[in-house]
């Protein structure tokens, strides 16, 4: 009789202890809705872009965007770990913020008035400029210099084509899947330059295997406003990644970043642009 007792008594505490652990264990809104402690965030970013959104072999993430995203996020009361880095590709950046995959995409997002009216963007946080990648010894220094030469950008790309059609009409345009191939193109000397924005080249050119073999032309050809995207009508998360941002310009977290991610590329990048000012 006294050892049925106990045993009652045993179950009696494993059903207080299983109901305890199902109450504790959740991990809060996945999305980052909430304000931090023991919630997730979910980030979309770019995975295969170096110096701005790469997911390197062992796992990890690094580049600009990242640490952006890293520094705004703290802000919000989200600790490193507790962000989950969701793969963003361009076409469906809007699509993702609408579903709710994600919080706030930091992926090379340019502000432009067609997304405006699907997203809201914070920001922005870097202006980029279309630009040319060339070996170091190139004697390419303006966009007429590309007639009769091979240029290179990813196959869909409006940059070549502008350039082809406005600036070096014959120029010998090649589009390959991805900019890797254009910079091996180019390394290789099959190639003469590739285009793209400046920022995304330079994280390229910083890369350890192409230090110093390439150079930016600095042509500035287009003005591309980077923001971080977030779900429409999201006001107070807006407003909160806004005074992340200028937070991160003041105490000079912003500078760290561009000399530690595009510093080897010898990156001239613009002063951090101000919340809210758009340059067309």
């Amino acid at each position: 009789m006294k050892l049925r007792k106990v045993s009652a008594a045993a179950a009696t505490a494993l059903v207080l202890a299983l109901t305890a652990t199902a109450c504790g264990g959740d991990d809060g809104d996945s999305n980052g809705s909430g304000s931090g402690g023991g919630d997730k965030i979910k980030i979309g970013i770019k995975y295969d872009q170096p110096g701005l959104g790469l997911k390197e072999p062992d796992g990890s993430f690094s580049g600009f965007d990242v640490d952006v995203a890293t520094y705004v996020a703290k802000e919000l009361g989200y600790e490193p770990d507790q962000i989950q880095w969701v793969e963003t590709k361009s076409a469906d950046r809007e699509n993702a913020l609408a579903r709710g995959d994600v919080k706030m995409i930091a992926a090379t997002y340019s502000i432009t008035d067609e997304r405006k009216a699907k997203v809201d963007f914070a920001g922005p946080y870097l202006l980029a400029h279309q630009d040319l990648l060339v070996k170091a010894d190139s004697d390419i220094k303006e966009g007429t210099d590309l007639n009769g030469k091979k240029l290179c950008s990813v196959t869909g790309s409006t940059s070549a084509q502008n350039v082809k059609n406005e600036i070096a009409p014959k120029a010998q345009l090649q589009e390959l899947g991805g900019y890797s191939e254009c910079i091996a193109g180019l390394q290789s000397g099959a190639l003469d330059a590739v285009t793209t924005d400046d920022a995304i080249l330079a994280g390229f050119a910083a890369q350890d295997q192409y230090k110093g073999q390439f150079k930016l032309t600095g042509l500035k050809l287009s003005n591309e406003n980077y923001g971080i995207g977030v779900k429409k009508g999201d006001t107070e998360t807006l407003n909160k990644i806004n005074d992340a941002l200028e937070k991160m310009v003041s105490d000079g977290a912003w500078d760290k970043a561009v000399t530690d991610n595009f510093g080897p590329a010898n990156y001239k990048s613009e002063k951090a642009p101000k919340i809210g000012q758009i340059v067309q």
